[in-house]
């Protein structure tokens, strides 16, 4: 699977659909954002979570979903299903990343 880019309609279209997602929340001038992308790249390629839809924001022009996740601070993190959000969290840290991971395909 890859990686998709999405604006607040669209995020909102994903969340709806009810299925596990996580998503990353970014802005271009964040240096830890651009350094966890190939990461975040190679984990959506990763068979363990190839049930799980991995989306993209750009925190600085998509308000609607940074608030819907609660962002504060970048790169944040988070994972719904089910409509829900269940957990969001600023790290910068993969292995905090496949918790969640863990726990939205569960």
């Amino acid at each position: 699977m890859s990686v998709t880019a999405v604006n607040d309609e669209q995020f909102a279209q994903y969340v709806a659909t009810g299925n596990a997602i996580i998503v990353k929340y970014f802005a271009d001038w964040c240096g830890s954002c651009k350094l966890f992308a190939p990461k975040y790249t190679r984990l959506s390629n990763d068979e363990r979570f190839s049930d799980v839809q991995f989306l993209e924001v750009n925190a600085e022009i998509c308000p609607d979903a940074r608030q819907r996740a609660a962002v504060d601070n970048l790169p944040f993190f988070a994972v719904f299903k089910g409509g829900l959000l269940l957990e969001g969290t600023a790290t910068a840290k993969e292995e905090t990343v496949v918790a969640m991971l863990e726990k939205v395909k569960a």
